[in-house]
């Protein structure tokens, strides 16, 4: 029975994408983002009536961030019916997991990084069974999204997911994270600026459904946090609010499109043909200013974040292939079907080498 449902999961039908929508949609009854609310997981827990758990937990995770989550489970009374590490993020080991969830299990609590969420994610979707993030750090809106972004056969997939019930994310954890995951949060933000332009491009050209309300939460995040760009407490808590409304709006248009455009496409390509691909969001967030100077908008706000942020210090410090990028632009329109952008208007290729070149932001950011 396992072989056959995992076999249904993995075929056409959960890669389909989300068509547009108007019914009910799902959004977490649980949110926490505050200092120290890892401490009272367990009292959040017990609230919502989830006394015995599974815990998928990130590889390597510092071990006193698992002792004190772990210590709120037991003062409240939660049972810790299984507990897993998470090491790879594939459909793969997703459904290994699913086949191993114990017996009168109520939800499953993700912690960690995007690896172990996602597919912590996956398996409360397949058991149906509710399922809480605990994101240790904000490397990328999908702690709160209907997908799971999983490899399956070794390609990259997004899956077809449930929202998170509970979002819990204690800001100090997340502002003691690297700050190589800081950024790459922030850039997978500013990307809701060129998503949503080439929303509105879709609907021109093709006729392309926009749900308003979707595209006007998605862009309301990003001013939100332009206005207190700063990683402290207060940064922390508006990058993670950002975030969440952001997999929020997702969910509320039954598609990827508020926050995902050109921008993504050209990380998905990355992905296909670098030797040595980097993190989503830095990925993300040069391709999003990229894509705002080939749209022609955008690019004075996305900027002002990526500038205050520090973001293109990260990325200055390890810089990219300028051959990979000019060949994952060329790759980029090709990988959705039915999906417009700026990059299906014309051959960008030509404008973007230039840019690579000759801009004072990203010419620092690339090597022959």
């Amino acid at each position: 029975m396992l072989c056959a449902l995992v076999q249904f999961l993995s075929g056409p039908a959960i890669l389909a994408p989300m068509p547009s929508r108007t019914h009910p949609f799902f959004i977490p009854a649980l949110v926490r983002i505050k200092p120290g609310a890892l401490d009272r997981l367990g009292v959040y827990l017990a609230r919502a009536g989830h006394r015995r758990i599974l815990l998928l937990v990130s590889t390597g995770l510092q071990p006193a961030l698992g002792q004190r989550l772990e210590a709120s489970l037991a003062r409240d009374g939660i049972f810790l019916a299984g507990r897993e590490e998470v090491d790879e993020a594939s459909f793969e080991h997703a459904a290994t997991l699913f086949s191993r969830v114990p017996p009168g299990c109520e939800a499953v609590v993700g912690f960690g990084g995007g690896r172990a969420l996602d597919v912590a994610k996956y398996v409360a979707f397949l058991a149906g069974l509710s399922y809480l993030a605990v994101p240790t750090s904000l490397s990328n809106d999908g702690f709160c999204s209907p997908q799971s972004s999983l490899t399956q056969g070794g390609r990259r997939r997004s899956l077809r997911a449930a929202m998170p019930s509970g979002v819990v994310v204690d800001t100090d954890v997340c502002l003691h994270a690297p700050d190589v995951l800081w950024w790459s949060g922030v850039g997978d933000l500013v990307a809701k600026v060129t998503a949503i332009a080439d929303w509105k491009l879709a609907f021109h050209a093709r006729g392309t459904p926009v749900n308003d309300f979707a595209a006007l939460l998605s862009d309301a995040t990003v001013f939100q946090f332009m206005a207190r760009p700063v990683r402290d407490l207060e940064g922390v808590r508006l990058l993670a609010t950002s975030l969440m409304l952001n997999g929020i709006a997702m969910e509320v248009s039954g598609s990827s499109r508020p926050a995902s455009g050109s921008e993504h496409l050209m990380s998905h390509a990355l992905d296909t043909v670098s030797r040595r691909p980097r993190l989503h969001g830095l990925q993300v967030g040069v391709a999003t200013y990229v894509v705002s100077r080939l749209q022609g908008q955008g690019t004075e706000r996305v900027a002002a974040v990526l500038d205050a942020t520090g973001f293109w210090r990260g990325i200055t410090q390890d810089p990219f292939s300028r051959r990979e990028w000019l060949e994952a632009v060329r790759l980029a329109p090709t990988l959705k079907d039915d999906f417009h952008t700026v990059l299906s208007t014309r051959d960008c290729a030509p404008e973007v080498e230039k840019l690579l070149r000759t801009d004072s932001r990203l010419e620092r950011c690339f090597t022959d």
